[in-house]
């Protein structure tokens, strides 16, 4: 039995990058930006329900009272800035809020450029 166990966790340990990448979407914000505003009553409450959400949980930090999180290959010049972080490190971005339908569309092709599978809620 234990060597059983000893290959299951070989196995599981070589496996532990890509399947058990930790993905985030920070979202750097600031006090009176009304585009940051209309971002939270549009997209707030849904994205955590989302297979986007799922994939890539929000993270949010206020560019003006926070110090920016380590992640950051640049600085954040315009709020809201979307920032893609897996393993720690960033990959992917953009800045503002078009909309709606542009966001998913700019979080999708954000996510697709970094192979970045959506997961899928069976629950439902």
């Amino acid at each position: 039995m234990r060597p059983i166990i000893g290959l299951l966790a070989a196995l599981l340990t070589s496996l532990s990058g890509p399947l058990w990448a930790e993905v985030q979407l920070l979202m750097a914000e600031e006090h009176g930006c009304v585009y940051c505003a209309r971002w939270n009553d549009e997209i707030g409450d849904i994205y955590p329900k989302t297979p986007e959400g799922r994939t890539a949980p929000l993270v949010r930090y206020d560019l003006q009272r926070e110090e920016a999180p380590a992640e950051l290959s640049m600085k954040v010049r315009f709020t809201p800035t979307f920032i893609l972080v897996q393993d720690g490190t960033e990959i992917d971005r953009f800045e503002g809020y078009p909309g709606e339908d542009f966001f998913w569309g700019l979080l999708g092709m954000m996510l697709e450029r970094s192979d970045i599978d959506l997961e899928e809620d069976d629950s439902l």
